[in-house]
């Protein structure tokens, strides 16, 4: 019942558009759907004209987004919201959209999304690497995209700076260009154990687990003392559904190094798993 939920991801855009965007995609989200159609209608940019679309549900909501996917076939914008607007209508092609979306242009947050759609039997989002590296000072200051660019470039200065970066990058659904920096950060340090977790933990992608998987069991034998290896191998497991060996792995990870920050996040998800059981 209702509209289909709209997606629109701007990263860390903070430009007068973006602000508006959001602004509209709230009224939206909120049932608005009038006021939040004017505000797409100010702009011509392909994420307003498929708010726009998706504000005048359901009339001619699938016709507008379907010319659009036939006019920007490889926007991933068009084609996940294509495929819900699909999915609400109850019309065939909503998985084909989502597809779509995910292969076009999977560096985004939009294929991220998509790999929900597709994969709901896994936990929504994709595991982002935990590192113990510290956050540097002086962020609050500093818009988001000023932020992104301070940790771009620390990652030219080391393996710790590549980690943070990387990570920034996951949470915004950056994940191929994760991968590419923590491959880069594994690359220069052989026997950093972070930096070879950070590069398995990556590679993980719904439709193909074992390619993360894959990795990560034998850093068990090659870092047999670090919680790093167990503790991602838990969360890579929670993240598959397989909660009796995630435990295993989390509490291993609690043994290893007993006094570390990694035990004690494992510590955190052990009692929301025994939290969750209870209840």
């Amino acid at each position: 019942s209702g509209a289909p939920p709209l997606t629109l991801e701007l990263g860390v855009r903070g430009d007068d558009e973006a602000l508006a965007l959001r602004r509209a995609a709230a009224l939206y989200a909120d049932g608005k759907r009038l006021e939040a159609g004017r505000t797409f209608a100010r702009f011509r940019s392909l994420e307003a004209k498929v708010g726009r679309a998706l504000s005048a549900w359901p009339e001619g909501t699938v016709d507008r987004l379907n010319r659009l996917a036939g006019l920007h076939p490889q926007r991933a914008v068009v084609q996940l919201n294509l495929g819900l607007a699909l999915f609400w209508a109850r019309l065939a092609g909503a998985e084909d959209a989502w597809r779509a979306a995910a292969e076009s242009e999977p560096d985004t947050p939009y294929a991220v999304a998509a790999g929900n759609l597709l994969h709901p039997e896994y936990a929504p989002g994709l595991p982002v690497f935990v590192t113990t590296v510290p956050i540097p000072n002086g962020r609050d200051s500093l818009s988001p995209a000023d932020q992104l660019e301070r940790l771009r470039l620390g990652a030219g200065a080391g393996v710790a700076g590549k980690l943070l970066y990387g990570v920034a990058l996951q949470r915004l659904g950056r994940q191929r260009s994760a991968q590419r920096v923590f491959a880069a950060a594994a690359r220069a340090e052989p026997a950093n154990a972070e930096a070879q977790v950070a590069a398995a933990v990556a590679r993980y992608d719904k439709a193909r687990p074992a390619e993360s998987f894959s990795r990560l069991g034998p850093l068990t034998r090659r870092f047999p003392g670090r919680a790093t290896v167990r503790f991602h191998l838990g969360l890579l497991l929670l993240w598959s559904g397989e909660v009796a060996e995630a435990r295993t792995q989390l509490l291993r990870a609690t043994t290893t190094e007993p006094r570390s920050v990694l035990a004690r996040q494992a510590r955190r998800y052990l009692d929301e798993l025994d939290a969750a059981e209870a209840g």
